[in-house]
């Protein structure tokens, strides 16, 4: 079974009980050398972006899972197209 890192079991950024406290996973800030040109990057949980090269790693090689869309607070729903703010 994954673990959070405070202990609790997996089910994303909010706590999966009604009234739960929510949870919050704060991204650590971790650096690496670039693969293609050598330029030292900082990313979030080991996901990286060189802004010299546009050399990008794989999401899979992150520290840890990527939340899910129905963790984002703003996620419209199973279906629903979200609505385009510069449409108006």
């Amino acid at each position: 079974m994954i673990t959070s890192p405070t202990g609790g079991t997996p089910g994303g950024v909010h706590g999966t009980e009604p009234g739960a406290p929510a949870t919050v996973f704060t991204p650590e800030i971790t650096h690496a050398e670039c693969r293609k040109c050598g330029t030292r990057v900082a990313g979030l949980d080991g996901r990286y972006a060189c802004g010299v090269c546009g050399w990008t790693n794989d999401w899979s090689e992150g520290h840890r899972p990527l939340p899910r869309a129905e963790d984002d607070p703003d996620f419209p729903g199973a279906g629903v197209s979200p609505a385009n703010p510069l449409a108006d």
